[in-house]
């Protein structure tokens, strides 16, 4: 019998994205297309995966808060006045309307249409003239909370009270990059894109060099040749790290970690921490992407450009520019990478194509977007 996740996708379509890699497949149209897989996706890999929403360093104070709108629930996440960082529904429990929007410091979240009050815990502190609501205690109600975890500086949420810790699901990935001291980053400049499509498109192209050769001909194949790009054993945790050397003539002439080694100087590396964390970073500075995803076709990028708190004071306004401005033709290029496959993938005749075994990456991301939605494919004679 199948079950709810099976159903969305055909046997024979999932057995080929399960293949090995050699053997493998992309995933189905309607893996992207489908507002009902998005539905899927949000009851499963969105309510009890970790999903990043913020950098440590945007809540240095007390009362510093950003608003979030997770795939299912919009939150709020804020420092409170003991050094916690915390996240919880941003939904004012009487009426439904959104405590707080944007982003800044507070010492108090005030609920705008009836002024119900909320400490920083998400304890209520005060609700207006509900005198005469009988059983109502204001002492016994608070916003629904979000389990909290910060690694390498990046702050994750989790809506599964039961989730299992993020810290032990990326002791590999964690060794791999700890002369990088991504916890000492901080956010420099920030460019903001729309993008309507499926947000496994964007995922999956940052994901992997093979489209070097095309988008980035001029661009990034010259220095990152796609044919040098490997991508690491991740041992089946949730992570995905995508190596892109350099080539030779190419080094790096300011190195903003002082801890990296040689070969690291001269590397590229891209990294996803599953579902939506992606981050890249050289031995010049690093970028995260930001996904804020609103349907099965549409979110919010984010690229905060970052650096050490070292190469950030010592980054002048034409550095600053210029820096932005590399970002963003990069992206605009990507861009093309995203709305290209939209458009394709909602072609009726559009079908699964074979992976390269440059695409590691995007098997490794199938696979753990299969295991997320409990999709388990029949074994195949011969494999």
């Amino acid at each position: 019998m199948s079950t709810p996740s099976q159903a969305l996708i055909q046997t024979d379509e999932l057995q080929r994205v399960r293949n090995p890699l050699e053997e493998a497949w992309t995933l189905p149209p309607s893996a992207y297309t489908s507002a009902q897989v998005f539905e899927r996706e949000c009851a499963t890999l969105f309510s009890t995966g970790w999903l990043c929403v913020g950098r440590e360093e945007q809540f240095t104070h007390a009362g510093d808060y950003r608003c979030i709108d997770l795939p299912a629930q919009p939150i709020v996440v804020v420092r409170g006045h003991d050094g916690e960082i915390r996240a919880f529904s941003r939904v004012c429990l009487h009426r439904a309307m959104p405590v707080a929007e944007g982003a800044g410091n507070t010492t108090r979240f005030v609920c705008p249409y009836h002024h119900w009050t909320y400490e920083l815990t998400g304890e209520l502190r005060s609700a207006p003239m509900m005198q005469g609501a009988r059983g109502f205690d204001a002492k016994q109600c608070r916003l629904p909370s979000l389990a909290v975890e910060v690694w390498q500086g990046f702050v994750f949420v989790n809506a599964d009270p039961q989730a299992e810790a993020l810290a032990p699901q990326l002791v590999g990935l964690t060794q791999l990059i700890a002369n990088y001291e991504f916890e000492q980053m901080v956010i420099v400049d920030t460019l903001e894109f729309d993008s309507p499509w499926n947000w496994k498109i964007l995922v999956e192209n940052f994901m992997e060099a093979y489209h070097h050769i095309g988008t980035h001909k001029t661009t990034f194949q010259p220095v990152y040749p796609a044919q040098a790009s490997s991508v690491d054993d991740n041992a089946g945790e949730p992570w995905v790290l995508l190596r892109m050397p350099a080539k030779p003539e190419h080094a790096v002439a300011d190195v903003v970690f002082p801890k990296l080694r040689e070969d690291q100087q001269h590397e590229l590396l891209a990294i996803c921490v599953f579902p939506t964390l992606l981050f890249a970073a050289s031995a010049s500075g690093a970028a995260w992407y930001q996904l804020e995803l609103t349907a099965h076709d549409q979110m919010t990028l984010k690229i905060h450009a970052m650096t050490t708190a070292a190469g950030a004071q010592g980054l002048d306004e034409t550095s600053r520019t210029e820096l932005m401005a590399m970002l963003r033709t990069i992206h605009e290029e990507d861009i093309e990478a995203n709305r290209g496959p939209w458009i394709g993938l909602n072609g009726s005749m559009t079908t699964q194509g074979r992976l390269s075994p440059y695409e590691k990456s995007i098997w490794q991301l199938n696979q753990l977007w299969a295991d997320a939605l409990g999709l388990a494919a029949a074994p195949v004679e011969g494999v």
